[in-house]
């Protein structure tokens, strides 16, 4: 079969290749792969190889690996132990952050594997930018293989569940209390504040997931701020029908043109956003939203910075005396796959408008040297089993279009 493999440390080290389809054990599943994401993270682990966290001492010049943490898969064999539990035909989304020890190959990593807890899908387990991908045990004991909700849901889609989740578990992360009157209990809600105010600093391939599932918790406003009019153009044309469909004012601005401050604070009457997402890696964007924040806010620190610059100010006196809650996380976890599966199925979050190119295995070196470039702005997907010369730039990527791609059309 054709896979995207590494086998050792920089893109010169990177390459599809030709490699033995896998044969599942006992315990194992063989899976088609029938649509792949292009990961950012990706270029990390190619430019540090074996030297990546998540390799735990693997040496990927001597065990090389498949790339691909993001995917959709159709079940083809399933091994002797696992007949009953699994159908040909099924189809399923892998959930690459496996909380598991390895199972498979632990000479292969440091100290035999004694203190590793955690392998990924594309990483020291097999990725799913391959024809075929090898579902091991850790996955599934990990509970990290998650089943369409609909057994129509294009295969783009059902791709494009993890880096969706990534914005669900941030968003569940937003914890808001409340009391109904000053001598009752306070009372935990997880979640963006239905009926309030919501602002998403950045508006590239994430801060756009961002307020796709932002649409789903009914704010009553949504604020988008990024310096580059293009990506607020796209907020306005994927977006903006939407939300007035579901009376959700969408405000769109350039922070360095309008003030957001400002801005924020005229919508509010002055009492400031309940929910803030900084979904862009800039010090100032974090220090500018504690400018934003109402009483009781939660601030989400979802873009990452650069180690060695990742030391922020943070205005402790907005934290104490306005009551905030400042949270962050990082990739999501299987619950979240499913929670993206399901609003996909339901269509409250659309998977096709953050598919801006296609192509097959062969283009996914050059779609991880154009994101370098940062010359990608939304999601590039590959199909694996479809070749083709050229790559299709694309504004949105639905059911239909992907039926058309596969048929040759």
């Amino acid at each position: 079969m054709r896979a995207l493999v590494l086998n050792g440390k920089g893109f010169e080290n990177l390459a599809v290749r030709l490699v033995p389809t896998p044969r599942p054990g006992p315990r194992q599943l063989l899976g088609r792969v029938d649509a792949a994401g292009i990961c950012t993270s990706l270029i990390k682990l190619v430019e540090q190889g074996s030297d990546h966290a998540l390799l735990s001492g693997w040496d990927v010049s001597l065990h090389p690996l498949i790339l691909g943490d993001e995917g959709a898969i159709t079940v083809c064999a399933a091994g002797a132990e696992l007949a009953g539990r699994y159908k040909v035909g099924e189809r399923y989304v892998p959930q690459p952050a496996v909380d598991h020890a390895p199972i498979n190959h632990r000479d292969r990593y440091r100290n035999v594997g004694q203190g590793v807890a955690k392998v990924a899908v594309g990483y020291t387990l097999p990725g799913n930018l391959a024809e075929y991908i090898l579902i091991p045990e850790e996955v599934l004991e990990a509970g990290c293989l998650l089943p369409l909700p609909k057994p129509d849901l294009p295969c783009a889609h059902a791709a494009m569940a993890e880096p969706l989740s990534c914005a669900i578990s941030a968003q569940e992360h937003h914890l808001h209390l409340s009391q109904e009157a000053p001598g009752c209990e306070r009372r935990a809600f997880k979640g963006l504040k239905t009926g309030g105010i919501t602002v998403i600093v950045g508006a590239g391939a994430m801060g756009r997931m961002h307020v796709d599932l932002a649409l789903s918790y009914r704010p009553r406003a949504i604020v988008v701020a990024d310096l580059l009019e293009a990506r607020l153009e796209k907020v306005r044309t994927l977006f903006a029908e939407r939300a007035a469909g579901l009376q959700i004012q969408l405000t769109t601005l350039d922070p360095s043109r309008t003030d957001l401050k400002e801005a924020v604070a005229q919508l509010s009457d002055f009492r400031g956003a309940d929910d803030v997402i900084v979904a862009v890696g800039s010090r100032a964007a974090i220090q500018g939203a504690f400018d934003l924040v109402a009483r009781g806010a939660v601030l989400n620190l979802f873009g990452g910075l650069k180690k060695g610059e990742d030391l922020v100010p943070m205005n402790t006196t907005v934290i104490h005396y306005s009551e905030i809650n400042v949270t962050g996380s990082s990739g999501g976890s299987p619950w979240d796959i499913a929670r993206a599966l399901e609003l996909m199925a339901s269509r409250q979050l659309d998977a096709s408008s953050h598919i801006t190119r296609v192509g097959d295995l062969e283009h996914a070196i050059e779609f991880l040297q154009m994101i370098k470039r940062q010359e990608l702005d939304g999601k590039a997907i590959v199909y694996p089993h479809r070749r083709t010369g050229e790559i299709l730039s694309v504004n949105a990527w639905r059911a239909e279009d992907e039926l058309h791609y596969l048929a040759g059309a």
